[in-house]
């Protein structure tokens, strides 16, 4: 969340990575509504980054976001239930973990700059209400990337519970 200073970008690294994770717990699921990411350079390689959005089974381990790092959109609604932890809602994963199962809401490849691309627009994506993916209780949430080049991230998904 940011207070005095601007919200930090996260670089990407070099393969496979987490960048977002959100875990909902044993009790509640969430429909996504919104997501997005921009990137501050064009990976700097030929061929493509790829930004995937992605429920999967099993957690990465990432850097555990605070409470209040988890906002409701509405600023009357209670404070959010999702799983809070370095193996639940976080950043900037340090293993990605050994997936099993996953489900695919959105992928977008990235053109790297000497492929022709620019690749430094905002991308984001709205759901039409009866569009809106749900992730299952007990599950991850992930904007997970794959640049061969990295760069630095930033990104955010918009959740109903």
């Amino acid at each position: 969340m940011p207070t005095t200073a601007a919200q930090a970008k996260v670089t990407t690294g070099t393969s496979i990575k987490t960048m977002l994770q959100v875990a909902t717990p044993t009790n509640r699921m969430m429909t996504l509504i919104a997501w997005g990411y921009s990137i501050d350079v064009p990976p700097a390689t030929t061929g493509t980054g790829v930004v995937e959005l992605l429920q999967t089974d099993v957690a990465a381990t990432v850097a555990a976001h605070a409470a209040s790092g988890v906002q409701p959109v509405d600023p009357n609604l209670p404070a959010s239930l999702m799983t809070l932890g370095t193996t639940s809602t976080g950043y900037t994963a340090s293993g990605e973990g050994a997936i099993t199962g996953t489900r695919i809401f959105d992928v977008v490849q990235v053109p790297g700059l000497t492929a022709g691309g620019d690749g430094i627009n905002p991308y984001v994506y709205q759901w039409m209400p009866d569009e809106r993916p749900i992730i299952s209780v007990s599950k991850f949430l992930r904007v997970r990337v794959t640049f061969s080049a990295a760069v630095n991230m930033s990104c955010w998904v918009v959740w109903d519970e």
